[in-house]
């Protein structure tokens, strides 16, 4: 079963409580997102280990529930 977008969401946000989040369904089948994320936890950080703390707040479910998920990450301006 898909990941909607509002879980997502809540998932970033539990582990980035300070992000700011925008999420868009790219294809309109619930299935395949994209993401803009902005933390002040990705300050300093590579942009790989700012995937990387993304992909552990969705607890191993990318490639499974949630198929695709393009990522934008940045601190805030």
């Amino acid at each position: 079963m898909p990941m909607d977008a509002s879980e997502i969401e809540r998932r970033i946000k539990t582990a980035l409580p300070d992000a700011e989040i925008e999420i868009r369904d790219l294809a309109g089948d619930g299935d395949h997102y994209a993401a803009t994320v902005k933390s002040e936890q990705f300050r300093g950080k590579t942009r790989v280990q700012q995937h990387q703390l993304v992909y552990a707040a969705l607890q191993g479910d990318m490639g499974g529930a949630l198929h695709a998920l393009a990522l934008q990450t940045s601190p805030p301006d």
